[in-house]
Order: structure tokens, then C-alpha cells, then sequence
């Protein structure tokens, strides 16, 4: 029987593989320096597991575009969910022993070629699965460029070339690549790069695969995930479509109906959300992931900085009337001008060259933000700079150890994982990453020049934008393969082009995706191959797959956001959107306002002396600072009863904790975090076993069942003009609409009562 890998690729050539069978402890020791892997990994490799087969590419590929497809649908919905490649990794188990039970397991040979290949080369096993999850990783990852286009389509409302749009999603997300194979040495091969957040699921894989027995009174955890799917699944009907109300109850908005202040605190929408409470899923999960996933640890410090933030800082910041706040909605992430009215764009955009107008600025005035926006600008300034003080003070010493470790360990064999890897497959040539890298970025200048210079980012932005990729690419992928932390590149790259290349704002996007998502990119690639090197997965077979994924899923994102641009009348404008309609696009709608302020306006005149708000750059100095005090007082008080508790407070999480809001709204946080604390602290601490056994697999079920009521809810219903509605009189949305109301003497707003 022949096997479909490939051999070429699966890097059992001749000379590779030389024991051809399992390696365990008894041939091998675990050097490993780091603790945690040598808990969690095993040091057990066989290498004749076929892993590049039919059932790979089969389930790899749906599992990639149905990901894909499914998380930009919701991403343009008022609750957008994100679904995470846990689901896949849960559910194609069942699927692929299916397809080993039933499938022929006879060899098909490729016309032509001396390729040939098994429908069924023996049970499924623990190398596919780790692959399929990989293509799986691809398809869930947001394609950032897609917000480029949506934003010139349906908020700037002019044409883009089709072919412009699909190369720039194409050529942003493959960028990575290139930058991934110049540091793989240092951050893949080096043991003192662990990267904590595999290990997760590297334990979920050992589960999965471990033999299962019913427990008496009980299910397996299949039985248990198909129970979840199919509840969620039937519940999701109602907050959907029969009853929207639910994903949003506002108490004080029910009880004080014509009161703007109690409606500003009680929305959990527009306003902090006190009192506030959804009833579905979507609503703990649609902006900040499933909470089933993450530390209770982690969860505390959000929340904690959320609470600072919405219920102490801003408050103040608002009822003292700070930068005239009360001219404007408490949260809102649109622009305005200074009468309180909304900022229109089209008066300092030259509508000829879709540039920034001197004249027309003059007679429009300065731009006014919120004062949550406003400060969500300077808590980003903080959150970086607190990031770098952070990680000097308490990673600093560990991580120049470990640099320098893993310099002089460069040539070496590493520890045990590294061994196994160069003994059993063979490696991925460095000119295939080179050869990745030059064609890229040449299709990415081309994509920019070309096209009539729709794009508007001249050659040397794409440059630029490549060599800040290139630059922060190693020190931000040290970072988080040694502290599960990645800081951001987001607003230094708006700065740099605001400054250098200000009036212009698809060149402002273009340039902040190119140098953060490729950085952001060649992260997530290289995580994925150390999940790669743990499991023994042959790295050629690696490279194949997040190639080919990263393409299908670049293109499955694009199509399905062309699709839904072209077809859904007024998308993205809830004003002239039916009432109860869901496509509402609040990430879009931040994205777009984003472009105003760094883009057309430009730092200069918002930021800095010609600006409103350039006290906010002390929020870098206060950023800098913020973790010193509790660094100090930990090294102090080290045998203080507070120690334990002081060594836990992170500043860059509790400065960045609002950092989704907007688009993300006060009740999705709180539901987020309730949520999360049941279950990862409370269950876990109580009934562990149970936590243990069920928890990952119970949000994979959850996110499931919405996604599919979701898209069969579209498919029979919305898409036929049937959009939602409330039909026991209750307005959707958390019936607050006078929390964005301005409470400022004079204002004049529609819908708003007059101070």
C-alpha cells in the first residue's frame, strides 16, 4: 500500500527517519530547560506516521474555509463571534476515524506523475490531526486588510480594484513568512523559546487521543460535545431572530425610560453598563473570545482594569467635562465636530484626489472625540509603554540570559525535541522562506504603485512599513514565546506614517497593516511551528500547510466580505439599516474612524501641537511608570503576605484591559468576565475533574451551535429581507437610546432631549 505524503515533504528521504520507529525516554533524555515542556511534552517520536494524507488535506481544507467564511460572516454583525480552531480541533477527531472506518484503503496514482497516494493509510493518528489544526489556525485568524476594503466600500463609499483588494489580503498575510524563516533558528529551534501558550494545546492533543472509556453515569466527552452543540444550537434562534432583546437587558434603561444620566451608566451598550446582562452566548463571546480559555488569572487582571477604567476613570473624565465631554456621547468611537454634531468627513477630503483638504479643515474645525476614545488613545500609549517596562523589570534578566543562550546554542543540537526533529525529517530550506520574501514584497509594491495608485502608499512605504516588520519581529517574538505577551505595532505604525505621510488614509491602513500583520503574522507562524516541533510533525509538511491555508483562507475571507459588500443593501450604516438588521459592523466602524484620525487628519493636528489632545502623550511617561510601584513593592516585601499577590498585578493588562472597547461594549465585558471566574475559578477550584474533562470541549460546543444558527438563521431568513424583531414592543438593542445622548446645556442632537 502506497502513501499520499509525499515523501519529499513528510522529510522521510533517504538517510532521514534512520530508527524508523517510536523514540522514548529510554533512548533519549529530557534536557529540556524549561520546566513546564518537560511536564507537558512528551519525548516520543514515530516518525513512519503517515501525517501528509487525503484526511489531512480533506479536513484541513474544509475545516480552513468553513473557519474562514464563518468569522468574517459574524464579523460584520452587531454581536460579531469569533470562532476559534479549538472547535476543529475538538470535532474532526470523530470525523477522521470515520473517514479510517470507512474509507478504501486501496492506492490512487496521479496520472502522469509517479505520485500516488491511500484514501485510508491506516488509523487516524495524532500527526494529521495536529496538521488538520494548523490549516484550522489559518482559516480562524482574522485577515486585518479586509477592513481596508470594507471601509473604502461601504464608509468611504468609493470603487476598488478587485484584484488590488485580493493581492493586498493576499500579500499582507503571506508577508510573515519571510521574516518567520529568518528568526525560526532563534525562535522554533532554541529550547529557551517555549511559547506557553502551545502547551495548552499540546495537552488538549494528548487528551483527545488518549483511549476513553464512558464513566459510569456519564458521557464521553463526543457525546458531551454533540449534547452542547445541538442545545446551543436551538437556543440561539432566540436572541438571534425571535427575542434580540435578550443579548442586551439594560436594568436602569427599563426602570429610568426618559432619564440620559441613568441611561449613560446603565447601558450596556452605549453607556458603563451598571446593572447590565446578556442571555446569550454570542453577547460573553463575540468581541473577546470564548472565556472557557483563558486563565483565571488573566480574566482578573481585565477585569480589574476594566473596572478602573469605566467605572473610576472615566466617570470623572465625563462629569468634570474634561476636553468638553459633554458635548458628546460618554462612549461613542465616531468622530464629531465641536457643536456636537457628527464630523463629516467629506468636507476636508479632496474629492478628486481623496486627499486631505487644507481649506476644507479650515471651515470644518477640529476633530472632537469622545472622551472614551479619547482616552482609549492614551491607555493604547500607556499599554506600550508599559509593555517594554514591564518586561525589562520582570523578564529583563531571564530573557537576555536566554538570548544569549539560545545565541551560542544557534549551531548546537538543542534539547531532546530538537534532536528528535533533525534526526527524523528533514528541514525546510531557508531559500524557500527567502524565495517567499522577495516575491511578496514585490507584489506587495506592485499592488500599492499599480492599480492607478488606488491604495495611495508609495514603494518606500511598503519598504518601511517591511523594515519595522523586520525589525521589532525578533525582540516582540522573544517577548512572547517567553511571556505569552505580544505587544502591538498598531499605533506606533499609525504615528510613523501620520507623520511622514499625513492627509492620506488608505496609505495610512495600507502601511499599518503591512508593518504590523506581517510582524503579527510571522508570530503566528512561528508559534505554529513550535507547536509543530513539539508534536514531531515533519517541518516540510508544515510549511505546506500554513502556505496553502494562509492562501485559501486570505482568499475565503475575501470573498465572503466582496460577497456580503455587494449584496446587503446599506451594510455597515445603522441609519439606513431595517430595524432589528445585524449588519451593523462595529469593528469596521472604529477601523474607519481610526483612518479619520490618523489617516486625513493626521497626528499632528490630533496628537501634537496643532491637536486637541496632546496631553494624552503623557499617558506614554505614565505608562512607563506604571509597573515600577508594584515591581518595587514585590522585591521589597518579599515575605509580605501581599507579596504573592503584588508579583500577580500586570499594568500592561490592567492599562490595556478596554483596549476592544470600542467596538466591544461594557456588557460584553462584564458577561466575559462572570462568566470566565465561574468557570475558571470557581468550577475549576470546586470540581476540577470536571473542569478538566469537559470545559474546552463545552465553549467548542458553544461557539458551534451559534455559528451554525447563525448562518442557516441568514441563509432561510435574512438574506430574504426577515431580519429580527422584537414583538413584544421592547426596542433591541438594550432599550437605552438616550444613552448617547450629549447631556452638555445647548446641544442639539436628533433624538436627544435639550439640556
Amino acid at each position: 500500500m502506497e502513501q499520499v505524503e509525499l515523501s519529499h515533504l513528510d522529510g522521510r528521504d533517504a538517510g532521514q527517519g534512520t530508527n524508523g520507529g517510536i523514540t522514548d525516554s529510554a533512548e533519549e533524555v529530557d534536557d529540556c530547560p524549561i520546566e513546564e515542556v518537560r511536564l507537558t511534552v512528551p519525548i516520543t517520536d514515530n516518525p513512519a506516521l503517515p501525517a501528509l494524507t487525503f484526511r489531512t488535506w480533506f479536513l484541513g481544507l474544509i475545516s480552513c474555509a468553513l473557519l474562514a467564511f464563518s468569522n468574517q460572516f459574524f464579523g460584520y454583525r452587531q454581536n460579531p463571534l469569533y470562532i476559534s480552531s479549538l472547535s476543529v480541533q475538538i470535532v474532526v477527531l470523530p470525523l477522521g476515524k470515520l473517514m479510517a472506518a470507512c474509507l478504501p484503503n486501496k492506492a490512487v496514482r496521479v496520472r502522469g506523475t509517479k505520485w500516488s497516494f491511500s484514501l485510508n493509510p491506516g488509523p487516524f493518528n495524532l500527526k494529521e490531526h495536529v496538521l488538520i489544526t494548523i490549516f484550522a489556525n489559518t482559516g480562524s485568524n482574522s485577515v486585518y486588510a479586509v477592513g481596508i476594503i470594507t471601509i473604502v466600500k461601504a464608509f468611504y463609499h468609493r470603487e476598488i480594484h478587485p484584484l488590488a483588494a485580493m493581492l493586498l489580503t493576499q500579500t499582507t498575510q503571506l508577508m510573515g513568512y519571510g521574516w518567520a524563516g529568518l528568526f525560526r533558528k532563534f525562535l522554533v529551534d532554541s529550547p529557551y523559546m517555549w511559547w506557553p501558550a502551545n502547551l495548552v494545546q499540546v495537552s488538549l492533543f494528548r487528551a483527545l487521543h488518549e483511549k476513553e472509556k464512558r464513566p459510569k453515569g456519564g458521557t464521553t466527552r463526543l457525546q458531551f460535545f454533540l449534547t452542547v452543540l445541538i442545545t446551543s444550537f436551538a437556543y440561539y434562534i432566540v436572541p438571534n431572530y425571535l427575542f434580540p432583546t435578550i443579548s442586551t437587558i439594560s436594568l436602569a434603561c427599563l426602570v429610568w425610560k426618559n432619564s440620559v444620566t441613568a441611561q449613560q451608566i446603565g447601558s450596556g451598550v452605549y453607556g458603563l453598563g451598571v446593572g447590565s446582562f446578556g442571555l446569550d452566548w454570542a453577547t460573553v463571546a463575540g468581541f473577546l473570545g470564548t472565556p472557557l480559555s483563558t486563565p483565571a488569572f488573566a480574566i482578573a487582571n481585565i477585569m480589574a482594569g476594566f473596572f478602573l477604567i469605566v467605572y473610576v476613570i472615566i466617570p470623572i473624565a465625563y462629569w468634570s467635562d474634561a476636553y468638553g465631554a459633554k458635548r458628546f456621547p460618554i462612549i461613542s468611537s465616531h468622530v464629531f465636530m465641536a457643536n456636537g454634531s457628527r464630523y463629516d468627513v467629506d468636507k476636508v477630503l479632496d474629492a478628486r484626489t481623496f486627499e486631505f483638504s487644507e481649506a476644507g479643515y479650515a471651515r470644518a474645525g477640529q476633530i472632537n472625540l469622545s472622551v472614551f476614545f479619547a482616552f482609549t488613545y492614551g491607555l493604547s500609549f500607556a499599554t506600550l509603554a508599559a509593555t517594554l517596562t514591564h518586561v525589562a523589570l520582570y523578564h529583563g534578566r531571564s530573557i537576555w540570559e536566554q538570548t544569549k543562550k539560545t545565541v551560542r546554542d544557534a549551531a548546537g543540537e538543542g534539547d531532546v525535541h530538537g534532536r528528535l526533529m533533525r534526526r527524523n525529517y528533514a528541514p525546510v530550506p531557508q531559500w524557500w522562506f527567502q524565495v517567499m520574501l522577495v516575491l511578496v514584497l514585490g507584489l506587495s509594491v506592485f499592488t500599492c504603485e499599480g492599480f492607478g495608485r488606488q491604495l495611495q502608499l508609495p514603494y518606500w512605504g511598503v519598504l518601511l512599513a517591511a523594515g519595522l516588520a523586520f525589525f521589532f519581529t525578533l525582540p516582540i517574538g522573544i517577548i512572547t514565546a517567553t511571556t505569552n505577551q505580544q505587544p502591538g505595532l498598531n499605533v506606533v505604525t499609525e504615528l510613523i506614517i501620520g507623520y511622514l505621510y499625513p492627509g492620506r488614509p488608505l496609505a495610512n491602513v495600507a502601511f499599518k497593516t503591512y508593518g504590523y500583520i506581517s510582524m503579527s503574522q510571522a508570530i503566528m507562524f512561528l508559534q505554529d511551528f513550535k507547536l509543530g516541533h513539539y508534536m514531531k510533525i515533519p517541518p516540510r509538511s508544515m510549511f505546506v500547510v500554513q502556505l496553502v491555508g494562509t492562501v485559501l483562507a486570505s482568499s475565503v475571507y475575501f470573498g465572503t466580505s466582496w460577497w456580503l459588500l455587494e449584496s446587503v443593501p446599506n451594510i455597515c450604516d445603522p441609519s439606513r439599516l431595517p430595524e432589528g438588521s445585524p449588519w451593523t459592523c462595529p469593528g469596521d466602524d472604529v477601523f474607519f474612524n481610526a483612518s479619520i484620525i490618523w489617516g486625513v487628519v493626521g497626528p499632528l493636528r490630533m496628537f501634537g501641537k496643532l491637536g486637541l489632545y496632546a496631553k494624552m502623550n503623557y499617558f506614554f511617561l505614565a505608562g512607563a511608570l506604571a509597573p515600577v510601584p508594584f515591581w518595587a513593592a514585590a522585591r521589597a516585601f518579599p515575605g509580605s503576605k501581599w507579596a504573592p499577590w503584588l508579583r500577580l498585578v500586570n499594568a500592561p493588562v490592567l492599562l490595556g484591559a478596554t483596549g476592544m472597547m470600542p467596538p466591544a461594549r461594557s456588557v460584553n465585558y462584564l458577561m466575559w468576565g462572570a462568566v470566565g471566574l465561574a468557570f475558571n475559578h470557581v468550577v475549576y477550584r470546586r470540581w476540577k475533574a470536571w473542569w478538566a474533562r469537559h470545559n474546552y470541549v463545552l465553549s467548542a460546543g458553544l461557539d458551534a451551535g451559534v455559528a451554525f444558527m447563525g448562518i442557516v438563521s441568514y441563509a432561510v431568513l435574512q438574506s430574504r429581507g426577515v431580519n429580527g424583531v422584537d414583538w413584544w414592543g421592547l426596542q433591541v438593542h438594550d432599550h437605552c437610546k438616550l444613552a448617547r445622548c450629549p447631556t452638555a446645556p445647548g446641544v442639539r442632537v436628533p433624538g436627544c432631549p435639550v439640556h
